[in-house]
C-alpha cells in the first residue's frame, strides 16, 4: 500500500514508471514517418517541442505510450518512436484510463483536439480529470474542426462563420481551462504552440505531476482558422495581453497592468499605478480551492484582452489508478487470488434444457 507522511493513499505518482540511463536525444523519438499536416500548421511546432522534451523524462521509449482520438493532432502516434494508439473519436481518455490503471509502469499521454476532446469526447475528458487518473492530456485548441474541413467547434467564438454555420454560430464556446477546473482537475495549464520554451516548461511540470494533468495548447490552423490567436503572438501586442503565471510571483499583464482581487471575490486587471504594487495578487498554483484558478481562467474575456498562460493549478490528490490497484491488493491479501473457473461457475446458476419431469417437449 502506498502512503505519504500524511497517511494519504495513492500519492506515489510516477514512482512505478522505470527510469533509464540511456542518453536519449530528440531524434530517438522521431519515427521516420513523413509528417503530413498542412504547411504552417501549429502541430509541427508542438511535435518538435514534444520530441525534444521526451528525453528529459528519462523514461525508456518502450514505457511511453501516446493515445490519440480522431483529428489532425491525433496523427501524433505515427510520428513518435514510442508505443502509440490511434483510437476512436473522443475515447482517448477512456482508453488511456484503462491502460494507466492496468499498467502503472507506463507514462501515458493523451493527444486530443478541441473537437475530439470537448464534443463527442467531453464526458470521457471530464471524468478522467475528476478521477485523477495518472495520464497527461494535451488538448490542441485551434477553435475549428480542421480534419473535416472547417466546421465550427466547441471553442469557436459566437458568431463564427463556417461551412456549418454560414450565418454565424449561435453557440457559446467552452473555455477548456475553466471546464477542467470545474471537473476539479489537479493540474491545469495553458501554453501556445509558437512559444517553445514556455510549452516545454509546461510539459515538464505536467509530467512531474502525480495524477491527471491537463494542458490546453493554443494552436494555429492556417487553412480554416488562420491567425485565431494572432493578438497573443504579435510582438507589439502580446506582452500587454499575456499574463504569465509563475508561482509566488505577482500577476502582471505587461509592464503597466496587474491583477488585483475584485470587490465581489473575483479577479480584475487594473493599472498598477492606480493601486500600487502591494495590492497585486501573487500567483498560488497550489491553492486547494479551485475557485481562485477558475477566476484566473475567466480573465481572457472578452476577446483575449488578457490571457493567462502557465500553470493555473497544481495540487495533490490520490490518483485513481493507484487507489484501484491498492484496493485490488487489499482484496487479494484478504481473500486470496481466487480461481477464474470457480468465479464463472459459482453463485446463481441455471440449467438450460427440457424439464424431464413434465415429459417430452415438442
Amino acid at each position: 500500500m502506498t502512503e505519504n507522511t500524511n497517511g494519504a493513499r495513492g500519492l506515489a505518482g510516477l514512482k512505478l514508471v522505470p527510469k533509464t540511463d540511456t542518453p536519449y536525444k530528440a531524434k530517438d523519438f522521431k519515427s521516420g514517418q513523413e509528417v503530413r499536416w498542412c504547411p504552417g500548421c501549429g502541430d509541427y511546432a508542438i511535435l518538435a517541442a514534444f520530441q525534444s522534451f521526451l528525453p528529459e523524462l528519462g523514461v525508456p521509449r518502450e514505457n511511453v505510450v501516446i493515445v490519440s482520438g480522431i483529428g489532425c493532432s491525433s496523427r501524433f502516434p505515427y510520428y513518435l518512436s514510442t508505443y502509440g494508439i490511434h483510437s476512436i473519436h473522443g475515447r482517448a481518455p477512456a482508453i488511456a484510463t484503462g491502460l494507466a490503471t492496468s499498467r502503472p509502469d507506463l507514462s501515458v499521454w493523451v493527444i486530443t483536439g478541441d473537437g475530439d476532446g470537448l464534443s463527442i469526447g467531453g464526458n470521457h475528458l471530464i471524468h478522467a480529470l475528476r478521477r485523477n487518473v495518472n495520464i497527461n492530456i494535451l488538448l490542441f485548441n485551434n477553435r475549428i474542426y480542421g480534419l473535416t474541413k472547417g466546421q465550427y467547434s466547441p471553442t469557436s467564438e459566437a458568431g463564427k462563420i463556417t461551412k456549418s454555420s454560414p450565418a454565424g454560430s449561435l453557440d457559446q464556446p467552452f473555455n477548456p481551462v475553466s471546464l477542467a477546473l470545474g471537473a476539479e482537475a489537479t493540474f491545469v495549464a495553458r501554453s501556445v504552440d509558437s512559444d517553445r520554451k514556455h510549452l516545454t516548461s509546461v510539459l515538464r511540470a505536467a509530467a512531474d505531476h502525480p495524477g491527471a494533468s491537463f494542458v490546453e495548447i493554443y494552436q494555429n490552423c492556417p487553412i480554416f482558422n488562420d491567425d485565431a490567436f494572432e493578438p497573443l503572438k504579435d510582438p507589439g501586442a502580446r506582452d500587454a495581453r499575456l499574463l504569465r503565471l509563475e508561482h509566488g510571483e505577482p500577476l502582471r499583464a505587461g509592464p503597466d497592468r496587474g491583477v488585483v482581487a475584485g470587490e465581489l471575490g473575483g479577479l480584475e486587471v487594473v493599472d498598477t499605478a492606480s493601486v500600487g504594487e502591494d495590492r497585486l495578487v501573487r500567483h498560488d498554483a497550489h491553492r486547494e480551492d479551485p475557485g481562485y484558478a477558475f477566476a484566473l481562467s475567466r480573465l481572457d474575456q472578452p476577446a483575449f484582452e488578457h490571457v493567462p498562460i502557465g500553470v493555473f493549478r497544481d495540487v495533490r490528490r490520490p490518483a485513481y489508478d493507484e487507489l484501484v490497484n491498492e484496493q485490488v491488493a487489499d482484496a487479494r491479501a484478504e481473500q486470496g487470488d481466487g480461481e477464474l473457473a470457480a468465479l464463472l461457475s459459482g453463485g446463481d446458476t441455471w440449467t438450460v434444457g427440457p424439464d424431464v419431469s413434465d415429459g417430452p417437449t415438442a
